[in-house]
């Protein structure tokens, strides 16, 4: 009996034939997932361990230091609150408004195919090139809201520079720039669910808001959880728009810096990549608290069936 049980247990040629090709195909991923990901947080983790020395050489182990430093820094704080605002404020606008387009672009409606390549258009153009695009437009003097809110006889606004409005600015250019992706993906779910549904609900005499709130969200839970975790992570590594848009020199920096720009500043512009090292896994770590609680809260809402 021993003897038929370990004879059972070993690989025969076919198992290992396919435990090799799936180790095969997967291995591009894991090797990439390693190289650009696992190993630089390893090698993120050790340089906040040390001060960069003078002209970039010649790193001081200081421990903690940095850390401490990091946690007594009221600008790190500000960028945190900052990053956080700036997540609160795309997210739920982004997806409400992405949900609606992709609930229309869905239907039987002539030109469908060009307005689903005009919302993507954003994710095709470069960051830089859509910031400059929007920073003539919040121009003080001659941008376009500006013109608008004079054309109403209202005072303009100092989109860039005040330090009340600015984020809120930031934020318009992320929501628009991040609304394409996310009808693509909920277009994709849209087009899974049964029409057999929809059918049914308009037989009893359902609304098209009923239908949405009872047919459309649930099904499509999966595929708004998946947008909302890709979201969050893209939202709190924000560093392009506020770059362009924002200078160390304004009156709205601190209103405004993230915690990437923060890193950025530290790293390159300051010479301490140490420091900057610290604020980077400061992020890692927010990213990884707010990750877990929505897998956690992803059972209570996100209907796979």
């Amino acid at each position: 009996m021993l003897h038929s049980s370990k004879a059972a247990r070993k690989p025969n040629k076919k198992n290992l034939n396919e435990w090799m090709w799936g180790w095969f195909f997967i291995a591009p991923t894991m090797i990439g997932l390693l190289i650009l990901n696992i190993i630089p947080i390893f090698q993120t983790l050790y340089l906040s361990l040390f001060q960069s020395g003078d002209f970039g050489r010649g790193d001081i182990f200081v421990g903690f230091d940095n850390y401490i430093r990091m946690f007594n820094d009221p600008q790190v704080w500000h960028a945190v609150r900052n990053t956080l605002v700036y997540t609160l404020l795309v997210i739920p606008i982004s997806i409400a408004i992405s949900l609606v387009i992709a609930v229309l672009l869905n239907e039987k409606i002539r030109g469908r195919t060009i307005y689903r390549t005009i919302f993507f258009l954003p994710m095709v153009a470069a960051p830089a090139a859509v910031t400059m695009v929007w920073r003539w437009m919040y121009n003080n003097q001659f941008g376009f809201f500006n013109y608008l809110l004079r054309s109403v006889g209202l005072e303009s606004v100092d989109w860039i520079n005040s330090p009340n409005v600015a984020l809120i600015s930031i934020a318009i250019i992320g929501i628009w720039s991040i609304i394409g992706y996310n009808v693509v993906l909920m277009l994709a779910g849209l087009q899974e669910i049964p029409k057999d549904y929809y059918e049914a609900s308009m037989i009893d005499g359902a609304s098209s808001i009923y239908q949405l709130f009872k047919i459309t969200i649930p099904l499509l839970s999966p595929t708004l959880f998946f947008i909302t975790v890709t979201t969050i992570i893209q939202s709190m590594q924000v560093f392009d728009f506020i770059y362009m848009m924002v200078d160390v020199t304004s009156p709205a920096y601190n209103s405004t810096v993230s915690l990437v720009y923060l890193f950025y500043n530290n790293s390159f512009r300051y010479s301490n990549r140490g420091y900057g090292s610290a604020i980077v896994m400061l992020l890692l770590v927010i990213i990884m608290i707010i990750t877990v609680f929505q897998m956690k809260a992803q059972k209570k809402w996100v209907n796979y069936k």
